[in-house]
């Protein structure tokens, strides 16, 4: 047969030919990628045992004095223990995250939409509202704050830091620095912030933050192309590694944009192409898995889909890819909202704690917390009281589906969708 394929003369092949093939073979090569991944989270699941209590995983993990990854022991930072600790509070039973980092731009954007004058002051006051809401440490065990808003105080004069710490929340901080245009791709974006990541960090657990976060993003309609794949798990893995280092549980977040016409079948293999490669580049980063927290959107499909999904295909096939992926050492999956409507956001994630599952699965929402709250406030502080009622009960309402205890028949909660296409941050 060699003999026979030796004699074959060489064809010219036309460049449509060419790249018609060369698309087919990086298609053909997803699945290897994929199947090479999951050989190396399986490798990772092996440290850990299937521990179903948070307490059990805080004993396994404190055992642990040494990070295996890629095949080398890594001495761990001065702060894995209080590492541990921090992870281990914020992912108790009922308990998620208010995310509030939108930046100054995005934040303004939205105050300005309800006729509220963009500035620090209107801003600060907004954040107060949310902030100074009591009993929202019963369902939130941190709080993700903008730059701006970690060096704020309250209206009684407490630093926010300080009313967090209060509510028995920790304060987290955004600490990427945007999204910028992917070179040589289509249309796809990168995040920005590695540089002088080391000395960010240090500053901000010193002004009392415990945790952090990256956010990065994949387009399915884009692509993705195996460029932007690569660069998302490779920041996420630096990141990881340098937010642990100095101090903070990182929350590992690259979201699949719900943008797109994509089919749920879609979103299941780019987001478990996505997070195979994300994993990998942990490991070799020498990331401490059993200290970080995931932020994946769910395996849903895209916004312009003909086909729409109920919460239990969401939630069965969002569950399906992440315990192909995820070792069961991790200790929390905190899902994003990514433009879901308040009640989807809550039914999906309701649907996802029907069964046992080995890391703490709940919610790390902003806009599925804030939406009706900021629009009932409106700027006005005699409406203070009624929206903080609100934002009360889209806290509860969403630690109930953390524990799979949401009854949608006694929610106040409306459906309508939140979804922007190309939100920024």
């Amino acid at each position: 047969m060699a003999a026979i394929s030796a004699s074959i003369p060489a064809v010219a092949v036309s460049a449509p030919v060419r790249e018609t093939r060369r698309t087919a073979t990086r298609a053909a090569a997803i699945p290897a990628r994929v199947n090479r991944a999951v050989q190396l989270s399986a490798k990772a699941s092996m440290a850990g045992a299937r521990v179903q209590t948070t307490a059990a995983r805080a004993t396994v993990a404190r055992a642990a004095v040494v990070s295996v990854s890629a095949g080398y022991a890594k001495p761990q930072t001065k702060y894995a223990d209080e590492l541990l600790e921090t992870v281990t509070k914020m992912t108790m039973p009922g308990k998620g995250i208010l995310a509030m980092d939108e930046s100054s731009p995005t934040c303004g954007g939205r105050l300005e939409a309800l006729g509220i004058e963009n500035v620090v002051e209107n801003r600060r006051r907004y954040r107060d509202l949310l902030l100074s809401t009591e009993g929202l440490g019963e369902h939130c065990g941190g709080a993700i704050l903008f730059d701006e808003t970690l060096y704020q105080s309250a209206t009684d004069g407490r630093t926010f830091v300080q009313v967090l710490n209060d509510h028995g929340m920790f304060p987290g901080i955004k600490v990427d620095t945007g999204l910028r245009s992917l070179v040589n791709s289509n249309g796809e974006q990168w995040c920005q912030g590695l540089d002088g990541l080391a000395e960010r960090c240090a500053a901000y657990y010193k002004a009392g933050a415990r945790f952090c976060k990256w956010r990065t993003v994949v387009s399915i309609p884009a692509g993705p192309s195996e460029q932007a794949v690569k660069e998302a798990a490779n920041g996420l893995a630096r990141y990881g590694a340098i937010a642990q280092a100095n101090g903070l549980v990182p929350i590992i977040e690259p979201e699949i944009l719900l943008d797109g016409t994509h089919t749920i079948e879609q979103n299941f293999e780019v987001a478990s192409w996505v997070w195979a490669e994300t994993f990998k580049a942990m490991m070799d980063q020498g990331v401490m898995l059993d200290r970080i927290m995931l932020k994946p959107s769910m395996v849903a499909p895209g916004a312009d889909c003909e086909t729409k999904a109920t919460a239990e295909q969401v939630a069965a096939l969002t569950l399906k890819m992440l315990h192909s992926r995820v070792p069961p050492g991790v200790p929390g999956i905190m899902f994003l909202s990514g433009g879901l409507s308040e009640l989807d956001s809550t039914l999906y994630l309701n649907a996802m704690n029907q069964q046992p599952n080995p890391w703490h699965v709940s919610f790390s929402y902003a806009r599925a917390l804030q939406n009706t709250v900021l629009k009932t406030w409106a700027g006005k502080d005699e409406n203070k009281a009624a929206a903080q009622a609100i934002l009360i009960r889209r806290a509860k309402e969403n630690g109930m589906a953390q524990m799979g205890k949401f009854d949608v028949t006694k929610s106040e909660t409306e459906g309508a969708s939140m979804y922007v296409k190309g939100y920024v941050y």
